[in-house]
């Protein structure tokens, strides 16, 4: 019997080990490799049955990656790269689930992984040097180290809208999706939200329903996927040069490789620039975004793609009325950008109808549906594409306890502080993968889960060379990098609107543009200054002083480069 089959396991308690890690997808997984790589013992919890994180709950209909798949894939491996083979240009949530699972078979990583269990609470002990961490299930161990690695869209938003306890409709999000499916064959369907996991299911949800109705609160701009089944001969030729495809990609900001344009979209004369666009259509996908180089930093170049994609909404939704609905007015690319695949075209068929609840919000939920204004709307069942809260959400409900009993919740209540997005002052041995701070979910979640891992697994080798025992930033240092990552968010006009990067999409959060946005080469060129100098923005405590770091075997993969 597999472990996550073990639902009845005894708690573990009063157990030692080197690391504890929260969470067992990508980040979970790869942080157990490395650590059992240099012989340091771990326990991971994770609150699912089995590996796989945000792809093991986003189950809805047309879930799908929105990176390429040769590049949405572990890069450590040289076998697993090999013998791994995808069978489309974008991987839907199945086939990646598969992956992780594969992952976990491959390197036997699940026997250190405890399923179905929840941790609770992780609070430093100041005498002992060492982390406390329990569980839902009774389990507390302690580790000289912990590892968050619960993800940056793993903590499901379902507003609390009124009503909700009362409604006999069957009530899905998209974030928690049942396992077993869910049947709309004939069903009238609602569906708040249009964000990205909106725009992926609102069509394959319309194939099968009676009827759809989709309320809209703020219209998101989405670019065509162009998903084709993997074309063999490019898996070849990426497969034949893996290392070098791996290496180019990490020197772009977003540590993915697509096409891109160097120049300003006003250097280009307007009919010039309206093909170029109708290029970049045509291929499809997030690249869009790298039609030209100033698309988020100049508000006019900004404007001649926002309008080009607008013109695209108008000439494809024949209802103008809807059309014009469907059609964003803020600035392009400011939110996150979503690909899709016949979202605009759904609008176009009988069944499918647009509600706008900007002016008039959805006022209760009712036993058989919604009510918005003076209308009600009956349903079969009821899809909440409401997103995550993002980047802290999963932190938030675990009571993290640092130096001198504050939480962590306490200290990010004004908006996560964190250095490097890896490490927060006054919580010694604590370090988060892809945390706020970081790039995370601006670039290549993959490349960007295995920086962290290897960084953290670096700075862990080099604490235990030294003897020290603890290690954490200095509240200086902590302030530096939080005031650079806003300055350089400032600059972008990503920073103009409200969006979940920011935290708008839940009540009451403070609005902080939470992932670092200066790009993937300068951070991986500033975490390495940091390990290079010793640590010199930490305080370090016991053993002798950490010197400059011996190379490791992986280490190379991470050299500082310039993006071209």
């Amino acid at each position: 019997m597999s472990p996550r089959a073990d639902p009845d396991r005894p708690p573990e308690t009063d157990v030692e080990f080197d690391v504890v890690v929260i969470g067992g997808g990508f980040g979970g997984m790869y942080m157990l490799h490395r650590l059992r790589g240099v012989g340091m013992s771990a326990r991971a919890f994770e609150v699912a049955d089995d590996v796989g994180g945000t792809w093991y709950w986003n189950r809805y209909p047309g879930a799908r990656c929105d990176v390429e798949s040769m590049q949405y894939s572990y890069s450590f491996s040289e076998d697993l790269e090999q013998d791994w083979s995808w069978s489309e240009k974008y991987a839907s949530q199945p086939e990646i689930l598969e992956y992780a699972r594969h992952v976990a078979d491959r390197f036997e990583l699940r026997r250190d992984i405890r399923f179905r269990t929840r941790v609770t609470t992780a609070s430093f002990d100041e005498r002992a040097h060492r982390w406390t961490v329990e569980t839902d299930r009774g389990d507390r161990v302690t580790g000289r180290f912990l590892v968050s690695a619960v993800g940056c869209l793993s903590a499901a938003n379902l507003p609390a809208f009124e009503g909700m306890d009362d409604c006999q409709v069957p009530i899905l999000h998209t974030g928690q999706w049942p396992h077993r499916g869910f049947d709309f064959s004939g069903l009238r369907v609602g569906v708040i939200g249009t964000g990205s996991s909106a725009i992926q299911s609102i069509p394959v949800i319309a194939r099968d329903a009676k009827s759809v109705v989709v309320f809209q609160r703020t219209p998101n701009y989405a670019v065509p996927a162009r998903n084709t089944p993997m074309n063999r001969d490019y898996e070849r030729r990426v497969k034949a040069s893996y290392p070098d495809f791996r290496a180019l990609a990490r020197t772009r900001m977003p540590a993915f490789l697509f096409q891109y344009d160097k120049r300003s979209a006003l250097e280009v004369p307007p009919a010039a620039r309206e093909r170029h666009y109708e290029d970049y259509w045509r291929r499809g996908g997030l690249g869009f975004l790298g039609a030209f180089s100033d698309l988020l930093l100049n508000q006019a170049s900004n404007d001649s793609a926002a309008e080009f994609v607008r013109g695209k909404i108008r000439s494809v939704v024949k209802d103008p009325t809807v059309a014009r609905l469907l059609s964003p007015s803020n600035v392009f690319g400011c939110k996150r950008l979503c690909v899709d695949t016949g979202y605009y075209e759904t609008f176009n068929l009988p069944h499918v109808s647009l509600v706008d609840v900007s002016e008039t919000p959805i006022r209760r939920f009712t036993e058989t549906g919604l009510a918005v204004a003076d209308r009600h709307y009956d349903f079969d069942a009821i899809v909440c594409a409401t997103g995550f809260a993002a980047m802290t959400g999963s932190l938030d409900r675990i009571r993290i306890t640092g130096r001198n009993g504050m939480t962590l919740k306490e200290k990010w209540k004004a908006g996560p502080r964190t250095y490097l997005g890896l490490t927060s002052a006054g919580f010694p041995n604590f370090f988060t993968v892809t945390g706020p701070g970081s790039p995370s979910v601006l670039a290549n979640m993959m490349p960007a889960i295995e920086q962290h891992v290897d960084w953290i697994t670096h700075c862990l080798l080099r604490m235990e060379e030294a003897g020290a025992r603890t290690i954490e930033p200095m509240v200086a240092n902590e302030d530096d990098w939080v005031g650079h990552v806003n300055d350089v968010a400032s600059e972008s006009l990503r920073s103009t609107c409200s969006s979940w990067y920011i935290g708008a999409n839940i009540p009451g959060r403070p609005r902080v543009f939470m992932p670092y946005i200066g790009g993937f080469p300068a951070y991986l060129e500033r975490c390495n200054a940091e390990a290079e100098s010793g640590y010199a923005g930490f305080t370090i405590e016991g053993g002798a002083p950490v010197t400059p770091p011996r190379t490791f075997p992986w280490t190379t993969r991470w050299t500082a480069v310039t993006s071209n």
